[in-house]
C-alpha cells in the first residue's frame, strides 16, 4: 500500500519558519516527480514547489520564490519543504504529491497539473495544516 505522510505543520508567527516533511512508503520517490501543494477553503489546490525527477530541477511559485526551499533525502525516501519568512497568506493545508505521468515534462509542469481538469496525481498525502498568525 502506497502512503505519503506529511508532518511538520503548525502555528507560526509572521516572519517565522517551518519545515514540512513528506515520507513515502510503498514507492521509491526517486522514480517520481514530486511536489508540495497547498489549499485554502474555497480555492483550488495550487503548486508551491516541485521537483522533476529526471534531472532534479526545481520550480517555485512566484509567491514563495526566495522564501521556500524543496529538498529530497533519498536515504529516507522523503521530501521536505523549508518555509522561511512566512506570511499570513501562506496559511493553508499543505499536501505532497508524487506522479510519473508522461505529460509532466518539467518541474513547473508538475506544479501546474492541479489546474488541469480531470488530471489525477498518482499519489497524494492527506495534508498538514499551516497557520501563519500573530
Amino acid at each position: 500500500q502506497v502512503q505519503l505522510v506529511e508532518s511538520g505543520g503548525g502555528l507560526v508567527q509572521p516572519g517565522g519558519s517551518l519545515r514540512l516533511s513528506c515520507v513515502a512508503s510503498g514507492i521509491n520517490l526517486e522514480n517520481y516527480h514530486i511536489g508540495w501543494f497547498r489549499q485554502t477553503p474555497g480555492k483550488e489546490r495550487e503548486g508551491v514547489s516541485c521537483v522533476f525527477s529526471s534531472d532534479g530541477s526545481t520550480y517555485y511559485a512566484d509567491s514563495v520564490q526566495g522564501r521556500f526551499s524543496i529538498s529530497r533525502d533519498k536515504t529516507k525516501n522523503a521530501v521536505y519543504l523549508q518555509m522561511n519568512s512566512q506570511k499570513p497568506e501562506d496559511t493553508a493545508v499543505y499536501y505532497c504529491a508524487a506522479d510519473r505521468g508522461a505529460v509532466i515534462t518539467t518541474a513547473q509542469t508538475m506544479c501546474l497539473m492541479t489546474k488541469i481538469v480531470n488530471y489525477d496525481m498518482d499519489y497524494w498525502g492527506k495534508g498538514t495544516p499551516v497557520t501563519v498568525s500573530s
